[in-house]
């Protein structure tokens, strides 16, 4: 499970392309990009392509009610189905009415998919897939900072996922063509860029010489010296290489936020989920990454209320909270997804994972307020995404008070106060 979903639509384009609504990680985000270029320049000017999520069912119930809405409020447009849900079960969501047709993961950033004469085409067996082409995406609607996939897929099978059935095997982009888009991407004017995948510390082996996550990356920022800011998407905590931790300990440019893909506190826990790290994994991660890099902070993937967890195990993972120090907690109430070994071991009622899940959104409020109060009276960089609003290098939100700048400018701000949702400053 990649960090950042969204359970909210995101909407892009529109008058001169098609619109896009965007359920899911920050992966769906760059594929809708791309697959908005792709429909532009085939002639798809009405359509409505939704991007749909299968990381929970919740995720699953928006897009369909989405799709709904859609088909009400805009009689006879086409409305096109893709993403890891339509990959999963297409024929179930080709038979939402206005649905014209389901596009694969495997299809829908191919070219020839998205011509106007194209046959219908079948949703294939991701299983198969081989390859992952690096598609250049120049422009991200509404954004600041630019996403660069780098991997797809997952080869690892943790028992509560359903992703590599939606995602397929683990395949990595030639560090080359990532050099290229990020070029391309700074020429245009993006002054941070996000290496995206489903599972990018499995970046790899699958490409000649076997290179590691650490390595792309270094050579990266070697190639790219005007590129000021990367950050990289949710890591798989026991699988940061050596190049990568001499990275966070001496590149300033490699932002000092690291998102991990925890998933919970317990030991039992974790070893039902199948994860490939226990409870001291973490904490010695995290301990390692503050030894190198003293004001890094963390974000983390949790799952509160997997089955048979017990509130011993829960309160194992709140104390996680505090022993690693994480400041941004992304969480889930369980979600049973079908075929799923974890759908088939002993639920909790649905009631008590959300009461569980609500109290470690609360523990994580607290905790990212304990961070901005740090930032009290500092100096910060801040990535401007509005013309008063952006994040700093430790991914902080940060509001503008004051004149406002331009999107995806870099400023330097002073932290003049808090508020509960993060910082707010005046220029230094």
């Amino acid at each position: 499970m990649t960090g950042d979903h969204s359970l909210q639509a995101e909407e892009s384009g529109g008058a001169d392309g098609p619109r896009m609504l965007t359920f899911g990680c920050r992966l769906n985000t760059y594929e809708s990009a791309a697959m908005r270029d792709l429909a532009t320049r085939a002639g798809h000017r009405g359509a409505i392509i939704v991007n749909t999520c299968a990381v929970t069912a919740e995720a699953e119930r928006q897009a369909r009610q989405a799709i709904r809405r859609a088909g009400r409020e805009n009689p006879g447009t086409p409305i096109i189905v893709t993403g890891c849900a339509a990959q999963i079960a297409p024929d179930a969501w080709a038979g939402l009415p206005g649905v014209t047709r389901v596009i694969g993961n495997a299809e829908k950033l191919k070219p020839e998919t998205w011509a106007l004469d194209a046959p219908p085409t079948p949703v294939t067996d991701i299983m198969a897939a081989r390859e992952t082409a690096a598609h250049l995406v120049t422009e991200f609607a509404g954004r600041a900072r630019a996403f660069v996939q780098v991997q797809q897929g997952c080869d690892h099978r943790c028992t509560f996922c359903v992703i590599p059935y939606g995602r397929g095997p683990s395949r990595s982009v030639p560090i080359g063509a990532v050099v290229e888009q990020v070029r391309v991407l700074v020429a245009a004017g993006y002054r941070e860029v996000v290496l995206t995948g489903v599972d990018i510390t499995s970046y790899g082996p699958d490409l000649p010489g076997q290179p590691r996550l650490g390595q792309m990356v270094r050579r990266l920022l070697a190639l790219v010296p005007e590129l000021p800011r990367l950050r990289l998407s949710s890591l798989d905590p026991v699988e940061m290489d050596e190049d990568l931790w001499r990275l966070v300990g001496s590149e300033p440019r490699l932002m000092p936020h690291l998102h991990l893909s925890l998933q919970h506190g317990a030991d039992l826990i974790l070893k039902r989920m199948k994860r490939r790290h226990l409870r001291a994994d973490a904490i010695a991660l995290a301990r390692r990454a503050r030894a190198l890099r003293p004001d890094i902070v963390f974000g983390a993937d949790l799952i509160a209320g997997f089955p048979t967890e017990t509130e011993e195990h829960f309160t194992e993972m709140l104390d996680l909270v505090e022993a690693c120090g994480l400041s941004f907690l992304h969480v889930f109430p369980f979600s049973a997804r079908p075929g799923t070994p974890a759908a088939k071991m002993p639920q909790l009622p649905v009631a008590l994972r959300r009461e569980r899940a609500a109290r470690l959104r609360e523990a994580g409020a607290r905790a990212a307020q304990r961070l901005f109060t740090t930032r009290l009276g500092r100096e910060e960089s801040v990535l401007l995404e509005k013309g008063d609003r952006g994040h700093t290098e430790h991914f902080a939100p940060l509001r503008l008070l004051g004149a406002a700048g331009t999107p995806g400018e870099l400023r330097r701000l002073r932290v003049t106060g808090l508020e509960p949702q993060g910082l707010l400053a005046e220029a230094a």
